[in-house]
This record gives C-alpha cells, sequence and structure tokens, in this order.
C-alpha cells in the first residue's frame, strides 16, 4: 500500500516539474466537476452525476494513453483536450450551453475537427516506430491519412448521436426550424416529384388519440438533418486546416513549432523524425554491363 502511495506521489511530482500547467489546469478542472456533481447528488439529478464521473473517466484517459502507447502529448494538445471534455460535458450538457450560446456546440465540432486530425496525423508516427515495419510516407499522403481518420471519427460521432435519439429520444442532434420544404412524399400521384411547400408559419401534429398540437415554432420542425450537415461541415474544417498546417510541416521538415503543438510523439523510438518519414529517394537501377 505504502509503495503505490509512493509511486503515485513520485508520479504527481514527475508531472508537477515536467507538464505543470497541465497539471494545474487537470486539477482545477476535476476539482470543479467534483463540486458540480456533489450539487447533482444533492439535487438528485442522477443523470448528470453519471455525465460528471464519466468526465471524471475521461480526463484520465490522456495519461492513460500516454503510458500504454508510449506516447508523448505535447502540453497545449493535452489542456486543449482536458477543456474540450469539460466544455463538452459540464458546460454544454449540464449547464446547457448549446442552448444558451447556439454557437458552442459549432465550435467544438470544429474544435474535434482539428485535433483529431493533429491525432491522425500522428498515428503513422507512433505505429511507425520500430525499423522493421519503418515507412516512408509522402507529405500529401499523410495530409490525407490525417483528413480522412478526423472525417471518420466525425461521422462515427453523429452515427452515436442519431442512434442516441432513436432510442432514447435524446435530442442530440439538435432539430432546426426551416420556412421551406421539398418532398416526394406529397406527391398526390405517388411519383418522384418533390411538392415544394414555402413560407410555412405552422405545423399542427396529430398523434393517435386525436389530440392535435400546433408547434408554435414559426416553420416545419427539421429533425436533425440540418444540424448532422452543418457538425460534418465544420469538422471538416477543422479536418482540412490542420491537414494543410500538417502538410507544410512535413515539407519544412519538422521545423514549424505551430504543428508540433498538437501532434503527439512517440518516446524512445526507433523511427527517424518526421523529415525521414516524408522523403524517400528510390535508389537508380544499376545497367547491366555484362554481355
Amino acid at each position: 500500500m505504502e509503495s503505490k502511495k509512493q509511486q503515485k506521489r513520485e508520479a504527481f511530482q514527475d508531472a508537477w516539474r515536467t507538464k505543470r500547467s497541465v497539471t494545474l489546469v487537470y486539477i482545477l478542472l476535476r476539482a470543479s466537476v467534483i463540486l458540480v456533481m456533489l450539487a447533482q447528488i444533492f439535487n438528485r439529478n442522477f443523470e448528470n452525476v453519471f455525465l460528471c464521473v464519466l468526465t471524471l473517466f475521461l480526463f484520465m484517459v490522456p495519461s492513460m494513453l500516454e503510458r500504454k502507447l508510449d506516447i508523448a502529448l505535447p502540453n497545449t494538445l493535452e489542456i486543449i483536450i482536458l477543456l474540450f471534455i469539460y466544455a463538452a460535458e459540464i458546460m454544454g450538457e449540464i449547464g446547457a450551453y448549446y442552448v444558451t450560446f447556439p454557437y458552442g456546440d459549432t465550435v467544438l465540432h470544429t474544435l474535434n475537427g482539428f485535433l483529431c486530425a493533429a491525432i491522425g496525423f500522428s498515428l503513422l508516427d507512433i505505429l511507425n516506430r520500430h525499423n522493421s515495419t519503418r515507412f516512408h510516407l509522402s507529405p500529401l499522403y499523410l495530409a490525407i491519412v490525417a483528413f480522412c481518420f478526423s472525417m471518420t471519427v466525425g461521422v462515427i460521432w453523429e452515427f452515436f448521436e442519431c442512434t442516441m435519439d432513436q432510442l432514447f429520444f435524446l435530442d442530440m442532434q439538435k432539430d432546426t426550424v426551416v420556412q421551406s420544404i421539398g418532398s416526394i412524399m406529397l406527391d398526390p400521384t405517388g411519383g418522384n416529384h418533390p411538392v415544394v411547400l414555402h413560407n410555412i408559419t405552422d405545423v399542427i401534429v396529430v398523434q393517435a388519440d386525436g389530440t392535435q398540437t400546433a408547434l408554435g415554432l414559426g416553420g416545419y420542425l427539421d429533425i436533425g438533418l440540418l444540424d448532422t450537415m452543418k457538425d460534418l461541415f465544420v469538422n471538416f474544417i477543422g479536418a482540412l486546416t490542420f491537414s494543410i498546417i500538417g502538410y507544410f510541416y512535413v515539407r519544412s521538415r519538422g521545423k514549424g513549432k505551430f504543428a508540433k503543438r498538437f501532434i503527439p510523439m512517440a518516446k524512445n523510438s526507433a523511427m527517424p523524425d518526421v523529415s525521414e518519414m516524408a522523403e524517400t529517394k528510390i535508389p537508380a537501377k544499376k545497367e547491366d554491363t555484362t554481355e
């Protein structure tokens, strides 16, 4: 027991010495989440208590990945990840900032695209640490991998949101009020010709028991489609932005300081630096001079 406490103490002291800014942010955010959790327990809001517990676990994931994968997360990247988790779970879900600040969700999805592209960019370096499996990849290829990885994460997240909405009606894919729609479902002939309705001011919902409810939203209620497209589009912007930065980072043989703040690197690796990953020359084939 004493040895475990000693190890934890030494680990904390090492983190405070080498990553003081990250450790300070981690302590402050963790303390804030614990206070929020106590308030939610007092209010008997156990769904939010679960979100607080999930947030505390997610806070530990970056350091766990560092140990398990033997990688080093840049301080800037780690701080942004911690703030991202706090903003998404505590401020967004419990504090309802997604409703109070309509563009908050858009900012988080853009940042998610940027960060996932940075992580995708570093995957080849992390997985390619041994000489026996060394690759030599062009800057364009690395940028494409980073972009595709980020977009894949964004799509999977939208799948998750849609699943939660269908199973538990959580409305994670926020609805949008629109004044014009076009649908083939309204074609009286049953054909494939969309019928367009303009200047929609209200929609009346009729339930199976005959209950009629006027939504009173000033238009037709779109069920999450536009929100999903917006989220994927801003994820696209974030992913494309970092992919371009990463491309020129490799072209400059790793001299750019900005990109380094967001790219995890392998520790104690036999891998060459990023410039060696970017370029390789295939030796010219010798001519056969034998007769």
